[in-house]
């Protein structure tokens, strides 16, 4: 039988697997375990304080910033557009959601759109 281990506490929140300490104390080195996502990828359109010009916000990203970085780059590359990052979120300039979206899925991520 299996020990038990506890995965979340109301005191500290989500606990590591492995060294059994809060998320955001974790001492065994596992950064992946840090990043809040829900293994979904969501694409919003965005037009709201930018004069009108659509922007796509790609949220739920389970990755790390270097990581992030290299994924914007090749979005921005594959649509022909300019983009950037903010807060863990790419922003791709204009309204490429059925591109990023099969080009997400090609690599093997979960994707939803939402926005009009």
């Amino acid at each position: 039988m299996q020990k038990k281990r506890l995965v979340y506490s109301t005191d500290m929140g989500r606990h590591c697997p492995e060294c059994g300490a809060a998320i955001n104390l974790c001492v065994c080195g596992k950064p992946e375990l840090t990043l809040n996502t829900d293994g979904v990828v969501r694409l919003q359109r965005q037009v709201k304080g930018r004069a009108g010009k659509p922007v796509i916000a790609i949220s739920g990203l389970p990755l790390k910033a270097e990581d992030l970085k290299t994924l914007a780059k090749q979005l921005k590359n594959k649509c022909g557009v300019g983009g950037s990052i903010e807060a863990g979120v790419i922003l791709i300039q204009g309204d490429k959601r059925t591109e990023i979206k099969t080009e997400l899925e090609a690599l093997g991520y979960s994707v939803k759109l939402s926005g009009g």
